[in-house]
């Protein structure tokens, strides 16, 4: 059965891979199409560390917000990541919002993006929050139907001089 767990030396592989997937794929979240996976391999704990810079307890750079990663797996096997904001900030308000979530190419159209969002609604929940905020690409037919499945109310449809495709942003009471 799938669970959501903080992000874990545990996984190192199996989440290092998932990075080769979305990186050949071309499809993913843009900080993962971008990362390392040789210094991935040399030092995961800088990566681990990376991972929870943003979480209570941690001074924050001016424009960031308290968040934390959370990672799907399924035994010892890595198969998605969400990413919980515990507040919104002007930007995150635009484009972001309080949850985002990437599923490995290899674990996509299995339900899994599904088991993401309820799980990290959960800990929403757990945290005192009352709705969240949550965009995707309007071309992005999944990641809306995991959205409207999972209760999302739509917002509207929003084009960002920064963004290259338009958004749609939802709204999930609790």
């Amino acid at each position: 059965m799938p669970e959501l767990v903080s992000p874990s030396s545990r996984y190192k592989q199996s989440f290092i891979e998932a990075v080769r997937e979305v990186q050949a794929s071309g499809s993913g979240l843009g900080d993962t199409l971008k990362w390392d996976v040789a210094g991935m391999e040399a030092d995961f704990d800088r990566v681990l560390a990376e991972l929870r810079r943003y979480e209570p307890g941690h001074d924050l750079p001016d424009g960031f917000v308290h968040s934390e990663s959370l990672w799907l797996v399924e035994g010892e096997t890595y198969l998605g990541r969400a990413s919980l904001r515990h507040t919104l900030n002007a930007s995150l308000r635009e484009f972001g919002g309080h949850i985002g979530y990437e599923v490995r190419p290899s674990a996509r159209r299995q339900g899994h993006g599904k088991t993401i969002l309820r799980l990290t609604l959960g800990r929403a929940r757990e945290l005192g929050l009352d709705r969240v905020l949550i965009s995707c690409d309007t071309d992005n037919l999944g990641s809306r139907g995991v959205i409207e499945g999972g209760g999302g109310v739509l917002e509207g449809e929003f084009v960002l001089d920064y963004h290259p495709k338009p958004l749609r942003r939802y709204w999930i009471t609790l």
